[in-house]
Formats: C-alpha cells, sequence, structure tokens
C-alpha cells in the first residue's frame, strides 16, 4: 500500500535555503509549453533565480504557433545548454505525451529528482526548496503541491465554474480510486527518478490532464510515499487554459479505465 501524508502550511517553505548537499541536488524541471511564449522568460527567469544550483529546465514545446519554440531557444543561449534544454515535438499530442518524454529524457541524463508543473506561473516557482527539503527529509517519493489540504488556496480570480470543475473532479476520482490523495489532478509535484522508474512510464496510457490521476494512482499501485504541501495555485499569467470539452471527457472516463487495469493486473497475479 502507498502512504500519504499531508504536511501543514508552516513546512511549505517559499524559497526555503537548504543545506548541502540537498542544495545541490541534480532537480530537472520538464515544462511542458504550447502557446506559452509570453509566460515562458518569467517562469524560466524564476527558476534560475532559485536558491537551488543544481536546477535545470527542460522545455518540452509541441510546435506552438506563437513561437514559445523558439523562446525556449533564446533563454537556452542566455542562462546556458548546460541549464535550460529545449524539446521541439512535431505537434501537438497532449500534455501526458509531453511529460513522458520530457520525463524520460531527464532520468536518461541523470536527473536524481523530476519536477512537473505549469508554464503559466499558476505553480509559483518559490515552492520547489520547500518540496524538494519535504521529499528528502520525510523520505518520500513524490510531494504535491496542493490545493486542498490546511494552508492551501486559490486565486481569487479563478473563475467559479473551475472552481466547481475542480473540485468535483477531484472529489469523482477520490470516490472511484480511493488514493487517499486530496489534490489528485494537481500537475505541481516533485518526483524522485527511481519513484518514476517504478511507476512505469512506459505503461502510462494518457494524453491529456488525466496523465495527473493517472500517475497517482500508478504510485498507488507501486506503493509509493506521497505527501502533500500547500501551496497557493494562482491564474495563469496571459494565455488562455487548455481545458477542452475532449480533455475534459478523456479525465471523467480514465478513472473507469484505471479501475479495469487494476482488475486485470490482479487477475493476472492470482492465475497467471
Amino acid at each position: 500500500m502507498s502512504t500519504v501524508r499531508q504536511e501543514t502550511a508552516g513546512t511549505a517553505n517559499r524559497c526555503a535555503e537548504l543545506p548541502e548537499p540537498w542544495r545541490s541536488a541534480d532537480v530537472a524541471v520538464v515544462l511542458p509549453t504550447y502557446q506559452e511564449a509570453e509566460n515562458l522568460p518569467a517562469v524560466v527567469g524564476a527558476l534560475m533565480d532559485l536558491p537551488l544550483p543544481g536546477l535545470r529546465v527542460l522545455v518540452v514545446d509541441d510546435n506552438s504557433p506563437d513561437g514559445t519554440g523558439q523562446v525556449a531557444e533564446k533563454l537556452a543561449a542566455h542562462y546556458g545548454r548546460h541549464r535550460i534544454g529545449v524539446v521541439h515535438r512535431q505537434a501537438k499530442e497532449g500534455l501526458g505525451r509531453a511529460y513522458l518524454d520530457g520525463m524520460t529524457r531527464v532520468i536518461q541524463a541523470g536527473a536524481q529528482f523530476v519536477v512537473q508543473m505549469d508554464a503559466d506561473l499558476s505553480h509559483g516557482p518559490q515552492y520547489l526548496p520547500g518540496m524538494l527539503g519535504t521529499l528528502l527529509a520525510a523520505e518520500a517519493d513524490v510531494v504535491i503541491g496542493s490545493r486542498y489540504v490546511a494552508g492551501a488556496s486559490t486565486d481569487s480570480r479563478w473563475p467559479w465554474h473551475r472552481r466547481v470543475l475542480s473540485a468535483f473532479a477531484n472529489a469523482y476520482v477520490r470516490v472511484l480510486l480511493r488514493l487517499g490523495v486530496r489534490d489528485v489532478t494537481a500537475g505541481y509535484k516533485m518526483w524522485r527518478a527511481p519513484a518514476l522508474e517504478a511507476v512505469g512510464l512506459g505503461n502510462v496510457r494518457s494524453s491529456g490532464y488525466s496523465f495527473q490521476v493517472e500517475m497517482n494512482y500508478r504510485a498507488a499501485l507501486a506503493g509509493l510515499k506521497t505527501v502533500e504541501l500547500p501551496v497557493h495555485f494562482a491564474e495563469r499569467a496571459a494565455g488562455e487554459s487548455k481545458m477542452s470539452l475532449r480533455v475534459q471527457l478523456e479525465s471523467a472516463v480514465m478513472p473507469f479505465r484505471l479501475r479495469r487495469y487494476a482488475r486485470q493486473r490482479d487477475a493476472v497475479r492470482e492465475y497467471g
């Protein structure tokens, strides 16, 4: 069984100064992008300013028409390609596919810890040192930047229909999958590299936002220890949300697919 802990607001240190060797840990942030040319310089700049000298960023761009890929290349030239990498994908294949591509690449490159976060500034980079410290101090496998634990909050500008949709989606998935995680749809996470290998990235099937739920479910099946840390979820700085009807439908169906996968897996173990 997996273990889930919820940390208090006081443990979500903002820009915490970590001791060595934690401070210089090899942390790779995977940033999937599509139409984020306005937001990318700000989020990358904030990440580069963190007191984490071992942190590097991999931008995974799905051929954005607004030139996000070109902006990423300029940032790589500015900060150095040892700190900023860019992957140019040929088409928009979905958030999940972009994450899987990026995660696989950074693990192969030797990253100890892998971060998944949005490029629209809704996930505050200032929480990363605290997330790393919590991951190491709690000996956890994954830390979730959570919107639904004590001390967390969401932007007051967040439209009411998105609040309702988010709350309903979390309640719906928790009832169906019984994961023990409060924010099952969260997209702000830090993983140990071996934890991602235990999840089995090659077996993940989600292409859209349901990727977040599937990863939590596979982490639970693998018996990984999860800790939730309260964060403030901000409204995106610029641009439009990518949450289409198709993505919402995929997310609604995914819990049933995961339950079927678990039953099939159990049957193979019992009779195979």
